[in-house]
């Protein structure tokens, strides 16, 4: 089982015909993904061939939902243009739109999360500024690597894109069921929270592995939600413990006011809601081992 996507997920790709999407589909597409189509108003009708595979272009979402049955988008349309490629996914109701595109202005973000939200949450969102999420042996939707990791037994859900490939990596040898990157913007769609919840609810992942970073209370409240509603074993990772205070650094989220959204108090709330929380990255991965043999 896996959460969000599966082997039967039918893929489009917004910005398939760019640079970007071009190399991406490519890369999907040599993972198992089944990706049904891409969207570019200005080339409907044609075809894109991707070593002997034919993927057809349409002009919406609407159409490729209609002629493909499509239920996941992957957003690769530049920043300015991002805003209106994800209210015109979620306006044909698309069931999850992964939007991997880095450099969106907040303000765009917040207004097509707020109009999935007043459309009724049809539509998922993961992202912005994501590597997107991949459920291994299955089907890769967006930028994650395909051949780090295996299928297994443990979720991951991670705010950054770097470590959510080093984390797949480090725990190569176990596996994963799926691994969702959903990115470090201050406004994202699908939070730690909703993915916990769905590993939570997933019989074939026994182990949860959490990466967090400092900014914001996103961390805090997931603490909150494991200690209230998570049965299943938990391991954490916040990254940016030597971060100096009032200084972003890097994601537009990660900024840090006094002890306001530290890494240590982080570490602090989840470990007093019993998650275990390692200060490196391998620390993490020998953590999450430890509590797979307990």
């Amino acid at each position: 089982m896996a959460i969000f996507l599966t082997k039967d997920s039918k893929v489009i790709v917004q910005g398939m015909t760019g640079a970007t999407g071009m190399k991406h589909t490519k890369l999907m597409l040599g993972d198992g993904t089944n990706i049904v189509g891409g969207v570019n108003p200005r080339k409907a009708g044609t075809e894109v061939d991707f070593d002997g595979t034919a993927v057809p272009v349409f002009g919406s979402v609407a159409d490729a939902m209609e002629k493909t049955g499509a239920d996941v988008t992957v957003v690769f349309v530049p920043p300015a243009f991002a805003k209106a490629a994800v209210v015109e996914a979620i306006d044909a109701g698309i069931g999850l739109a992964i939007v991997i595109t880095e450099g969106i202005a907040v303000h765009d973000s917040a207004a097509f999360w707020a109009y999935a939200k007043a459309k009724g949450n049809k539509t998922r969102i993961i992202g912005p500024n994501c590597p997107g999420l991949i459920t291994p042996g299955q089907s890769n939707a967006g930028i994650i690597p395909g051949d780090i990791t295996k299928p297994g037994r443990i979720g991951l859900v991670s705010k950054s894109g770097t470590l959510t490939y080093q984390m797949m990596y480090e725990l190569r040898d176990i596996g994963f069921s799926s691994c969702v990157g959903i990115g470090g913007d201050p406004v994202i769609g699908t939070t730690h929270i909703d993915a916990l919840a769905a590993f939570e609810a997933d019989p074939d992942t026994d182990l949860i592995v959490m990466i967090g970073e400092i900014g914001g209370d996103a961390e805090e409240r997931a603490a909150d939600f494991i200690k209230a509603n998570v049965t299943k074993p938990v391991v954490g990772y916040v990254a940016g413990f030597t971060a100096p205070e009032g200084k972003t650094m890097g994601h537009a989220g990660a900024i840090v006011s006094g002890s306001s959204g530290t890494a240590q108090a982080k570490k602090e709330a989840l470990e007093a809601a019993g998650v275990k929380v390692g200060k490196t990255p391998s620390e993490t991965a020998r953590l999450a081992r430890a509590a797979l043999s307990a």
